[in-house]
């Protein structure tokens, strides 16, 4: 079943057509696939204009969106011999970041990425791609790992915000995302993030302190959710679009602004509606950025990975 949003309702309106033609029998006539066949280009071309204009707010249904792909999807194509790695060595296991070594164009790299799950179950197992503190103690020695054995870390940016219940406070939330952030900044091999669905507050931030940041081209990043922008701005979370439109939030706005370095052009209709595209095209550019992050010194890398976050401090400009 596809799932189609609110301001999609008029290629859902063709996309019911078709299925009614389909149910109808015998679609092998010449007339039935012709119709078919028109009313798909009708679609397409529906879809395109509509994701041309998106607004913020509609970019941020896209990013959320149950069907775009999730992190295990991105590490079943991309890495070959990819192994998992779990626990963070002092209290547990966190399914909310997947973490693991693989091989990416030949070369070995480190992986790292919040995963939401697919289904009610695996959604449970993974908290909805929001992690605890062990997490990100885990998501720490992994990149502590990648850096003994000088292996790039890639990381894949997809959650709403860290954990903020009470037992992931009282074991140091706060402590652990700064310490996450920490190693990203300090680490001496090349690394390199994109956003690919809904990069939210430290919880992204965490993971995504890289030499080269890039997002999916309807994917957003921000400090803060929409909604809950809203509930502190005007005390009222129904105010969400007003507050995606004023944040700046989408990958336009954030490469205009010198916080991304590249948008990475995503299928017509979203990342969910040609998965294998999409994630090919990621990894293209994935491995482009390390070929000319290879290219620097341990030394030149960590310091082009401070000066380029300094430099957003410094010359941004709203």
């Amino acid at each position: 079943m596809r799932t189609f949003l609110d301001f999609e309702k008029p290629v859902a309106d063709v996309f019911g057509k078709i299925e009614e033609l389909r149910s109808l029998g015998d679609t092998s006539a010449v007339d039935a696939r012709d119709e078919i066949g028109k009313l798909k280009d009708k679609a397409e071309r529906a879809l395109a204009e509509i994701y041309s204009k998106l607004t913020p707010w509609q970019k941020t249904e896209v990013a959320r969106h149950p069907d775009r792909p999730h992190t295990s999807h991105y590490i079943a194509r991309l890495l070959e011999d990819f192994t998992p790695l779990a626990g963070d060595r002092s209290f547990a296991e966190d399914s909310a970041i997947i973490a693991g070594v693989g091989r990416l164009d030949g070369h070995s790299v480190a992986v790292l990425g919040h995963e939401r799950g697919v289904d009610t179950e695996s959604r449970i197992k993974h908290n909805f791609g929001m992690a605890r503190p062990e997490g990100y103690r885990k998501a720490k020695r992994i990149m502590q790992m990648a850096e003994r054995f000088r292996m790039p870390v890639v990381t894949l940016i997809d959650t709403a915000g860290a954990y903020p219940g009470i037992g992931a406070e009282e074991r140091g939330q706060a402590e652990a995302i700064a310490r996450s952030t920490e190693q990203a900044l300090t680490l001496t091999v090349p690394s390199v993030a994109v956003v690919i669905g809904e990069g939210g507050s430290g919880g992204a931030l965490a993971l995504a302190a890289s030499n080269k940041v890039m997002m999916l081209e309807h994917a957003i990043y921000s400090v803060i959710s929409p909604e809950g922008a809203a509930s502190i701005l005007w005390r009222d979370a129904a105010r969400a679009q007003d507050a995606a439109s004023s944040m700046k939030i989408t990958a336009q706005d954030l490469l205009r602004l010198g916080v991304i370095d590249d948008v990475i052009e995503e299928p017509i209709g979203g990342a969910h509606r040609d998965r294998a595209a999409a994630i090919d095209r990621v990894g293209e550019r994935i491995s482009a950025a390390l070929r000319e992050l290879r290219q620097e010194d341990g030394a030149t890398l960590k310091s082009m990975r401070a000066q380029r976050f300094l430099d957003i401090g410094r010359s941004l400009e709203v």
